[in-house]
């Protein structure tokens, strides 16, 4: 994996991003928000995936997703979301403030909203 984010449509990189946090998919969301893909036909393949990038994640609509690295809040939410995953790595948590604000939070609408004030954007649903 060459970049902190890679989304594939049949098989090819239509969109990456290195940047840090969960800024990738903001980056993503405005992305398929300007474009026509459907993302529950996207693969997505992301470094770290914990418990907000999961919700995040949910809230794009993705159904299929790579993680070198999974927490257990993060696998908590595609399981219950019965998104298609798999990881190299599976850690029980990432230590980042947003996996402890949200380590109860199964409502993407509403992580969408908190982690959106936290990135500093306004809030566009």
């Amino acid at each position: 994996m060459a970049h902190a984010l890679e989304v594939y449509h049949n098989d090819r990189l239509i969109f990456h991003s290195d940047g840090k946090w969960l800024h990738p998919l903001f980056e993503l969301y405005d992305f398929l928000n300007a474009q026509s893909f459907d993302p529950s036909h996207l693969h997505v393949r992301d470094k770290i995936i914990g418990r907000a990038a999961a919700l995040l994640m949910m809230k794009l609509g993705i159904r299929t997703v790579h993680a070198a690295m999974l927490s257990t809040l993060g696998q908590q939410v595609l399981d219950h979301f019965n998104v298609d995953y798999t990881y190299d790595t599976l850690v029980d948590r990432i230590v980042c403030k947003t996996e402890d604000i949200l380590k109860d939070e199964l409502d993407p609408e509403h992580a969408f909203v908190l982690l959106s004030e936290r990135a500093g954007r306004l809030v566009k649903n």
